[in-house]
């Protein structure tokens, strides 16, 4: 019986605790764009980071315009 009188209280702390850590947060918007990182993943932005070597959607510089 003396573990309900130390479990109860703890239990109402961690409880407390969550609804504070919960609270915050929401109001420090957290919670605010929950699918705006879903639909960024989608979007195609590797060519940044492809070094211009190994590009294959550039023309090489050897490679002239036909002059008419």
């Amino acid at each position: 019986m003396q573990i309900v009188m130390i479990l109860v209280p703890l239990v109402l702390i961690v409880v407390g605790l969550g609804v504070l850590l919960f609270s915050w947060a929401v109001k420090s918007g957290q919670y605010d764009d929950l699918e705006g990182p879903a639909h960024r993943i989608l979007y195609d932005d590797d060519k940044d980071m492809i070094p211009e070597e190994a590009r294959v959607d550039k023309k090489p510089d050897d490679e002239e315009e036909p002059k008419s």
